[in-house]
């Protein structure tokens, strides 16, 4: 049987990092700073890509894959950009390896494979994208240019941990070309919708949509958008961008089109993405001190029976139930899994699938098979039930969808309360300190006074919330004044 969890109370790092573990996850790697996603880990990260891609393909993207090594030219032709990925760069300088002459054993690199231009692994991917949309576009006709890549990236991090920042991650990126600037910005926003409607309806998890200030935006953006998420811990987590390039790009690769009046222009960008990190922000949101709590949306498994018996007769019978279960519940678009391994005690699967965050737990035993009955229980409550097994399909189409409900009403309700308005830079301290959470505060919009906050608390301004007030106040640290409340949040 697994290990206890370290209760979060006394160390969320901790309980967090020994959960992914446990919960079979991922781990750590042999490649310093990057992790193995194992198959139920990946399993998870699955489910998310199969609705992301639905939702990219219902609005009209298509998904294309481009080159993982970009020349170092076409990297640092948008100069804001590569400055700002520029220290998190691998760059690879030559082609080859050879055998050290002073040790047959081993290899070194060979002096004479240097390349002639160095290769960066792909950081993101506007700049080989761009440089490839050139040939594509030649007149409006070619535009719009609705692209989507499921890749991995890599950005250098020494301080890493499990999903959350590695210095190899999965994710998607979506690189849009457009005639107007009018499109463009329509296409930031729907993506940034279609993010937050999938972290509500499928992670359960409530967030705030919003914009970032210049300091926060992605290099190379006119305007980043985002949605925020937060953590049991009460620290902010950025769940997904879509930023509004402008032209930037375009100019920076000379990307022009024909216009219908027969002008050369430079086309509008945008690009935009979500990654592996959201299995962290899943973990973070809902899961408690006995393991994963997986909304039943995302859950790989979700409902595992357990037969409880003594002696092979009573397997067989149990299984017949079973087996009848598992076709009947697979017939309404349920996951489940019978497990009817006989290495393992009930006990030790109760604690492993409470671990693994199983929505529901169905276990029948001889008393069961008298009775007609079926023990259900709910992983998000942990409350147990008998219920008629006639009934045990209808209700767990019923709990799949009061599971979901019951896990975002209860983040939601976290979230709600841990928005606090302060007025002075006091309180802004003190409710940092005692609570956590999203801090809502005026601020008068300078860089400077952004960054004094930083360095006094370590909060950031996580995002101007589209739907912020918009109120005159006076700034919470300068006393200047403020036309609209901003939220800030220590973060992952």
């Amino acid at each position: 049987m697994s290990k206890k969890l370290t209760p979060r109370e006394k160390d969320y790092s901790k309980w967090y990092n020994e959960l992914v573990i446990e919960a079979n996850l991922a781990e750590n790697s042999a490649v310093r700073g990057c992790m193995v996603i194992k198959p139920y880990g990946y399993s998870i990260w699955e489910k998310m890509q199969a609705e992301l891609d639905s939702k990219f393909k219902e609005t009209g993207h298509e998904n294309a894959y481009f080159p993982l090594f970009v020349p170092k030219s076409l990297f640092e032709a948008e100069e804001k950009n590569a400055e700002g990925f520029a220290k998190e760069c691998a760059v690879v300088t030559h082609y080859r390896l050879k055998t050290d002459p002073e040790d047959a054993s081993k290899l070194i690199v060979d002096p004479d494979a240097k390349l002639e231009e160095e290769l960066v692994v792909r950081p993101t991917s506007e700049a080989i994208i761009w440089n490839t949309y050139k040939g594509w576009i030649q007149s409006y006709r070619d535009l719009p240019i609705l692209i989507n890549q499921w890749a991995n990236v890599v950005r250098w991090e020494m301080r890493t941990r499990l999903f959350l920042r590695t210095a190899e991650f999965l994710w998607q990126e979506g690189h849009t070309a457009h005639a107007t600037k009018e499109e463009a910005l329509a296409e930031t926003e729907q993506m940034n919708n279609i993010y937050a409607e999938f972290a509500e309806n499928f992670m359960a998890i409530p967030v705030i949509k919003g914009r970032k200030t210049d300091s926060e935006r992605f290099a190379g953006a006119e305007e980043t958008y985002c949605i925020e998420a937060l953590m049991q811990d009460g620290k902010a987590l950025q769940a997904g961008t879509s930023h509004f390039l402008g032209q930037n790009f375009a100019k920076a690769f000379d990307v022009k089109f024909a216009s219908k009046e027969g002008d050369l222009k430079h086309v509008w960008a945008t690009s935009w993405g979500v990654s592996t990190r959201l299995i962290g922000a899943l973990i973070m949101t809902h899961s408690d001190d006995k393991g994963l709590v997986l909304p039943p949306k995302l859950a790989p498994v979700q409902v595992v029976i357990v037969p409880i018996y003594k002696g092979e007769e009573q397997l067989n019978q149990i299984s017949e139930v079973a087996n009848r279960l598992v076709k009947d519940l697979r017939a309404v678009g349920v996951s489940v899994k019978f497990d009817n391994r006989d290495t393992h005690k009930p006990g030790w699967k109760f604690a492993q699938y409470e671990l693994q965050g199983v929505p529901v737990r169905l276990a029948i035993g001889p008393k069961d098979l008298e009775k007609g009955t079926v023990e259900l229980a709910r992983r998000d409550t942990l409350t147990k039930e008998f219920v008629e097994r006639d009934a045990v399909v209808e209700k767990v189409q019923d709990l799949m969808v009061e599971i979901q409900d019951h896990l975002f009403g209860k983040a939601k309700a976290y979230r709600d309360n841990h928005i606090t308005e302060v007025e002075t830079f006091d309180e802004f301290k003190e409710v940092l300190k005692a609570k956590g959470g999203f801090i809502s505060a005026h601020w008068d919009g300078t860089p400077e006074t952004e960054n004094r906050i930083k360095e006094l608390t370590k909060a950031t301004i996580r995002c101007i919330p589209f739907e912020g007030k918009k109120e005159e106040g006076k700034c919470v640290l300068t006393g200047e004044k403020s036309s609209q409340r901003v939220l800030f949040a220590k973060a992952y």
